[in-house]
């Protein structure tokens, strides 16, 4: 009986429908207080969560932003209802969390940058490396609210409105700003189209 029931298709769980429901019994756990389920769910986003802070405020703030998420998530975890993934919900409250503190991040560069356009006029052609292209590298290298809009839209896939919304301004403002962000990415990945623009 034990083979007929290995064969029936409705008793095995594909890997995307096994990974969602180990998640969600560890975020069941971890609401509960289980510091072992909590680090699995760590350990499962933590790239995620990384990849997205480094990409909003660079590589120098991206280690303390990833564990502040999820210091953050410890504390409210109180307040994930398991209506959507935690993965979802984990997700959101990162993009809060750094948007809250990029105004903090803005400040401190202030103090050492005196001049505004100073990272403007960087040589933008690695040397030695003609051909390579270095896509991180080029976010970083973009403005911070063309960066935190780029990487909204076009890599995290919110919408003109929600990034709105979330930044505080129109969503005029985020098309322009987006397309900002296009035209200097192309530049800095291909300086020789720039150029010939």
């Amino acid at each position: 009986m034990s083979a007929t029931l290995a064969l029936h298709p409705t008793l095995t769980l594909e890997q995307p429908a096994l990974s969602q429901t180990l998640e969600t019994s560890d975020a069941a756990l971890a609401v509960r207080g289980d510091a072992r389920a909590f680090k699995r769910l760590y350990e499962e986003n933590v790239g995620r969560v990384h990849a997205l802070a480094r990409r909003m405020v660079g590589y120098e703030h991206a280690n303390e932003l990833t564990q502040d998420v999820f210091v953050r998530a410890w504390q409210k975890l109180h307040t994930f209802r398991g209506e959507a993934r935690f993965s979802t919900w984990l997700h959101r409250l990162a993009v809060n969390l750094i948007l809250s503190r990029r105004a903090t991040f803005a400040t401190e560069r202030a103090r050492f940058l005196p001049d505004g356009d100073a990272l403007e006029r960087i040589e933008t052609r690695p040397s030695g490396r003609e051909h390579a292209i270095d896509f991180e590298g080029a976010i970083a290298r973009l403005p911070q609210g063309a960066r935190m809009i780029f990487v909204l839209h076009d890599i995290e896939g919110y919408r003109h409105e929600e990034i709105a919304g979330l930044l505080g301004v129109t969503s005029g403002t985020t098309k322009a700003q987006l397309h900002r962000a296009r035209m200097l990415l192309r530049g800095h990945l291909d300086p020789e189209r720039s150029l010939e623009s």
